[in-house]
């Protein structure tokens, strides 16, 4: 099976699973978040790009402040839970991080400088870990629905998905600017 087709199939899977699992039983519901948007932002993107043709996507720099912008947005508490309470603005918010991803990813993978789009995992790495920081070393919950103990939990799950996926991305990234034949995606 061609790397494309087998991308895109994983991309589909993977995105049917996270709504029909029923995560938050067995997880809870701000794990169960957290589980969701790592998914859309730093795994299901990467997949999509690699699999579909070019997507339009902004410079490096910008892609990263616009999903910066967007997740740190999404986990103010207000719109956190209105997101949680309320099933047309999570519709929205998931959305929203799957557009995120997906034009981070495409503006890395496929920068005219694969150190630009290092530089952009770099970026979004940093700031995701610093969400995931506070969300596990708060001494309060930020969010009324969960407490402590399921909002480490989550921080946790963000560090654990996250740091790897755009590691991963930057090291391969890095590799290739350092490779006599910059191959393109």
């Amino acid at each position: 099976m061609p790397v494309k087709a087998g991308a895109l199939i994983l991309a589909a899977v993977g995105l049917v699973a996270l709504y029909v699992l029923p995560l938050g039983p067995s997880v809870g519901p701000f794990p169960a978040h957290m589980l969701r948007h790592m998914a859309l932002v730093a795994v299901i993107p990467p997949l999509l790009v690699l699999g579909l043709p070019p997507i339009p996507a902004p410079s490096v720099l910008l892609a990263a402040l616009i999903e910066f912008a967007a997740i740190w947005g999404w986990h103010a508490p207000a719109l956190h839970e209105a997101a949680y309470f309320r099933p047309s603005i999570f519709v929205l918010e998931q959305a929203s991080f799957l557009a995120v991803g997906l034009i981070t990813w495409a503006s890395a993978l496929r920068a005219p400088e694969s150190l630009a789009g290092a530089g952009g995992m770099l970026l979004t790495s940093m700031h995701m870990t610093l969400l995931g920081a506070l969300l596990i070393l708060s001494p309060t919950a930020l969010y009324a629905y969960c407490g402590p103990e399921q909002q480490q939990i989550g921080g946790m799950i963000m560090l654990a998905i996250g740091t790897p996926a755009y590691l991963l991305g930057g090291l391969w990234l890095t590799a290739r600017a350092l490779s006599p034949d910059e191959a393109r995606p």
